[in-house]
């Protein structure tokens, strides 16, 4: 068994200091480790091994090319379907759709089938309730004499005035009992097909606009004021249409469309066709809308108080008028209808009147670029 050194004297630990031990103290500290180095991406791709599995599939949006036009260009309107990834510009699709929606969309071979349009039925009641008419027939009938009389009379008294002072005239309704039946039921076809109910008025619904807010005092530059006479005949024409006696219109449905309004008889210029009517809400709400039949109500200084008019949920027959292409003068020569807005009582009203002759059969078109200048009618057909 081996035997433990002596430990060493304390006179020779604290007076004698070995060279070598007086090395390690005052050398310099040994260098860091140099950084670890990494191989790139590319080389483990390069050094890695094939495996038996299937590569991903990489979709080649760059190089989608709408299926209808063969073109890939305007890819800001060119919609990928979420079933098949292929490709259909906004203005290629029949009906043409507005803008790019925010939510799914499917091409018409993946898109779920659509179901018939059920047409609404031709009975007197139903039309009734629909349209919430507020008298009978009877009534009406004991009425109408006197009331085609008053619009006679003031089509000629306008007529007379009509090249110095341009007035609006009154629509003049079909007398045809059963085919003025067809020409409601028509528009009750779109509506229910449309999601939609009708309102010949503009309606004021919690949490959007208040009818406090439609102040036509607010209008920016300011908004013209509707004569007395025009507003009687505004009146007339309401009356009418409370106890069922429409305008001489037909909506019909296009395959290239939608549905459109034609007119059902001969109509003269500056004649009344309809008020534009819906949900009345602040411009910022809509901002993300898809709603493709906005309308401009009022235009404020203050961006945060501007109004539209939203036809989605409530409306009329106006909601159905299409709109030209105002970029080729074709497109612009089939415009027949203009879109003013007026001061009524103190409160903004759109007004849709026939700025042109319009003969029987021929389709209701109107600018809908009135105001902004930013809708996208370029495709338009």
């Amino acid at each position: 068994m081996g035997r433990r050194a002596p430990p060493p004297s304390s006179s020779s630990s604290t007076t004698t200091t070995s060279p070598e031990l007086r090395r390690k103290r005052t050398a310099a500290p040994p260098p860091p480790p140099s950084p670890r180095r990494y191989r790139s991406i590319s080389d483990v791709m390069r050094r890695s091994l094939p495996v038996d599995a299937a590569p991903p599939v990489v979709r080649a949006y760059e190089s989608t090319r709408c299926d209808v036009c063969g073109s890939g260009e305007r890819d800001e309107e060119l919609l990928l379907c979420d079933g098949c990834d292929r490709g259909r510009h906004t203005f290629c699709l029949r009906p043409i759709a507005a803008r790019v929606p925010t939510g799914p969309w499917f091409c018409p071979p993946c898109a779920p089938r659509s179901k018939p349009v059920k047409r609404f039925p031709m009975t007197q009641t139903k039309i009734v309730d629909f349209f919430r008419i507020q008298k009978g027939a009877e009534d009406a009938e004991a009425e109408k004499c006197g009331l085609f009389q008053d619009v006679k009379k003031r089509r000629k008294r306008s007529l007379v005035m009509h090249k110095k002072r341009r007035r609006i005239l009154p629509y003049v309704p079909t007398e045809d009992k059963v085919h003025r039946l067809k020409q409601m039921a028509s528009l009750a076809t779109a509506m229910t097909s449309s999601k939609m109910k009708f309102s010949n008025e503009l309606t004021y619904m919690p949490g959007m606009a208040g009818r406090s807010c439609n102040q036509a005092t607010l209008e920016e530059g300011g908004m013209q004021i509707l004569p007395k006479e025009d507003k009687e005949t505004i009146e007339l024409c309401r009356t009418m249409q409370k106890r069922g006696e429409c305008p001489p219109l037909l909506v019909v449905f296009d395959s290239r469309e939608g549905f459109t309004v034609q007119a059902d008889a001969d109509i003269k210029d500056m004649t009344f066709i309809a008020e534009y009517t819906g949900d009345v809400d602040f411009l910022e709400n809509r901002a993300n809308d898809d709603g493709d039949s906005i309308m401009t109500l009022l235009l404020t200084e203050d961006p945060s108080k501007r109004l539209v008019i939203c036809p989605d949920k409530r409306g009329n027959i106006s909601r159905f008028i299409n709109g030209i292409n105002n970029h080729t003068l074709d497109g612009k020569k089939k415009k027949n209808i203009k879109c003013v807005r007026y001061d009524i009582d103190g409160e903004s009203h759109v007004l849709l009147v026939a700025c042109r002759d319009i003969a029987c059969g021929e389709k209701l078109y109107y600018d809908y670029n009135g105001y902004e200048h930013e809708y996208p009618t370029h495709h338009f057909i």
